[in-house]
């Protein structure tokens, strides 16, 4: 007589939706850009701060995919002229690849480091403070300077 074995019966296993930022799984929503899920945490934002601590409110302010959808412009963002054209090369580079978004844009565009108009060095135009005239860019330091 020959011994019958049955395979184990494999549970379906429902994953529970995560962030697609930071993995959390509670308290989320999809986004209104590109409808992945994400930290519903917009209001852990207190103003002023600047702080980066809202997965929402950062990939809606920080990404060219947010950016894209607040302007109302049509077709994929990682194509869009007007988005290109809506940012200088660096910040543009730096919206479509930071840890903000969901799908990077591929092969971002070359761009030269912005150096201060007065003492030239390196400021990055999306992290660093810095002001802004028709001179050019300026530090923090060359900002506080008296003219």
């Amino acid at each position: 007589m020959t011994k019958q074995t049955s395979k184990p019966i494999e549970k379906e296993i429902k994953e529970k939706p995560r962030c697609g930022l930071c993995g959390k799984t509670r308290n989320l929503t999809k986004t209104e850009c590109c409808g992945q899920w994400i930290c519903d945490d917009q209001h852990k934002y207190v103003l002023f701060t600047y702080a980066r601590n809202s997965c929402s409110r950062n990939h809606d302010r920080f990404t060219l995919c947010g950016h894209h959808f607040s302007e109302g412009h049509s077709g994929d963002w990682k194509t869009c002229e007007k988005c290109r054209n809506n940012f200088e090369t660096e910040i543009y580079v730096y919206y479509g690849t930071n840890e903000y978004n969901f799908e990077k844009l591929e092969n971002p565009p070359k761009f030269k480091p912005t150096r201060c108009a007065k003492c030239k060095k390196i400021i990055s135009l999306s992290e660093d403070g810095y002001s802004m005239s028709a001179g050019g860019y300026f530090c923090m330091d060359c900002s506080a300077i008296k003219w």
